[in-house]
């Protein structure tokens, strides 16, 4: 099970690209002006030499001079021991997120998905749609997040359903290895519970098994009890869950969650 995680969280790293990064002994730090938690935190993925009491000040430091709290990703990966040292150091958990797969073989995607477009780019204006649906207003947010789209180096699958002319359903399919990551299923809030999200992802993983795809994972925010039954009824399963430990300001505060 370990190395599929491991694979999982590499993939999920080529698919979400951020705005900065810098490599530091093991541990990768990923900057983009806390658009998401995933984007702006430090991940390890490789052997580090130096220890947690030189690092972690370090990673702090260079947030700080960035703008932004330092924050942690905490996998199964990662030592639980680092996470209680960030604990003691008054870190909070923020975003829990449950990590689902299945292979393609098992899948339930029988649903027809006539009301959904694909294409093999990612179009501005899907982007655009995506900032109206998430409700992003933040100017630097829509200034640098389309250039995070697209450096995904992957092949992608970009997934919408539009009314009267206007965008009111995203998805993502990201292709890696022999998988399919399902990525930014969002649904304008008057047309949910219409079967438009189930349209998408059943769409994604079929046009997936199309270019190869054998197995599909994706991440849902600990809480969101309506995706999570939608992609159980799809064939995904728990696999494993991840979070993210935040800096406090220096009031003791933290930022909102994404």
């Amino acid at each position: 099970m370990e190395t599929t995680i491991k694979q999982i969280e590499d993939m999920s790293l080529n698919a979400w690209p951020s705005h900065k990064m810098e490599l530091y002994d093991g541990w990768i730090l990923r900057f983009s002006y806390f658009y998401t938690h995933r984007t702006n935190s430090v991940e390890q993925f490789g052997n580090s030499t130096l220890t947690w009491r030189e690092k972690i000040p370090f990673c702090e430091s260079e947030y700080k001079r960035l703008g932004s709290p330092a924050v942690f990703k905490i996998s199964p990966l990662v030592s639980p021991d680092f996470d209680y040292v960030l604990e003691n150091r008054g870190y909070a958990i923020q975003h829990t997120t449950n990590v689902m797969a299945m292979s393609l073989k098992t899948a339930r995607i029988d649903c027809p998905y006539p009301n959904v477009s694909f294409c093999e780019n990612i179009p501005l204006e899907w982007i655009e749609s995506l900032f109206r649906l998430k409700n992003t207003t933040n100017p630097i947010h829509r200034k640098v997040v389309p250039s995070m789209y697209q450096s995904i180096l992957k092949e992608t699958i970009c997934a919408s359903v539009s009314i009267d002319g206007q965008i009111i359903a995203t998805g993502l399919g990201i292709l890696d290895r022999d998988y399919i990551g399902i990525y930014a299923i969002h649904v304008k809030k008057e047309y949910r519970r219409q079967g438009y999200a189930r349209q998408i992802c059943t769409g994604l993983l079929k046009e997936g098994i199309k270019k190869g795809a054998q197995n599909a994972y994706l991440q849902v925010v600990k809480g969101n009890n309506n995706a999570r039954a939608l992609y159980r009824s799809l064939g995904f399963q728990q696999l494993y869950t991840y979070w993210f430990r935040v800096q406090p300001d220096e009031n003791g505060n933290f930022p909102p969650e994404k």
